[in-house]
């Protein structure tokens, strides 16, 4: 997490990091209209990292803000890979502490006003959560720009925004991320989730390439330890119909390949072996 205040200290919202270039994502009312501001990486001591105008990219469209914060120190989190977010779902936010919420549905047209201008958003979510919660939301403060996270895999579902307005709703709502990137897919959103699934390794429902990269180099480095290992891994059991299979798919034109077996029948030695090879 990482917090935002102005130049006199106070609190203006709060964020995550989204890359491996320190790149953070907030709620566009978080920095509206400041000159300048100073970004603090959560439960750290110090100054912080000054940050000015110029290192904001306002998207007050999609009521997002990205923030240049590179050598804050703080580890980016894993945006996840959906698009919808069913109605259901549990999550977890920060507003005065951690706390559970539950989304309640997309659809409502939520606005968000910016330097006078009425902005209709093209994504938003409902969400449940309680009084206390509730409340804490409704005061602004370090609450807007936070992260929502799936309960289940700790990945970035949407951002908190504490200035997002829909008629005849109560609730609280916040920008899907996923979502608001497909209506500008040549945009510096789209572009930033991108970077996130290639270097923020993401797991479970939210598998990215970053994580699915990082499982391969684990099972290729259970299969074939390094030289100079004190054990070294027993030779594979040659398995003739398995290696043609795997030598005619390398050697035709099919694109994906399924290797199915019971456990303990080799399936991992040999697709390590192929992709060692």
């Amino acid at each position: 997490m990482v917090t935002i205040r102005d130049r006199d200290g106070l609190p203006r919202g709060s964020g995550f990091v989204a890359d491996d270039r320190g790149t953070v994502i907030t709620s566009h009312d978080a920095v509206e209209g400041l000159a300048g501001m100073v970004l603090h990486a959560s439960g750290a001591e110090g100054p912080g990292r000054p940050a000015s105008a110029d290192d904001v990219t306002a998207l007050p469209e999609l009521g997002l803000a990205l923030v240049r914060g590179d050598g804050l120190g703080v580890p980016p989190l894993p945006v996840a890979m959906r698009e919808a977010i069913p109605p259901g779902t549990y999550v977890r936010l920060p507003a005065r502490g951690w706390r559970q919420a539950r989304v309640l549905g997309a659809g409502a047209e939520v606005t968000h006003t910016a330097a006078g201008r009425r902005h209709v958003l093209p994504a938003a979510v409902e969400l449940a959560i309680g009084t206390a919660g509730r409340d804490a939301l409704r005061l602004g403060g370090e609450v807007r720009g936070g992260p929502v996270l799936d309960a289940a895999t700790g990945a970035v579902l949407a951002v908190l925004g504490t200035a997002l307005e829909a008629e005849h709703r109560s609730g609280s709502f916040a920008v899907p991320l996923r979502a608001a990137a497909a209506h500008a897919p040549g945009g510096a959103l789209a572009a930033l989730l991108e970077r996130n699934s290639a270097t923020v390794p993401g797991y479970g429902a939210d598998l990215n390439l970053a994580g699915a990269l990082e499982l391969t180099a684990t099972t290729l480095g259970a299969a074939f330890p390094p030289a100079g290992a004190a054990e070294p891994a027993p030779y594979p059991v040659p398995r003739p119909g398995i290696s043609a299979g795997l030598a005619a798919f390398t050697a035709g034109p099919d694109l994906v390949l399924g290797l199915v077996g019971a456990p303990g029948t080799g399936r991992t030695t040999a697709l390590a072996a192929l992709a060692a090879d």
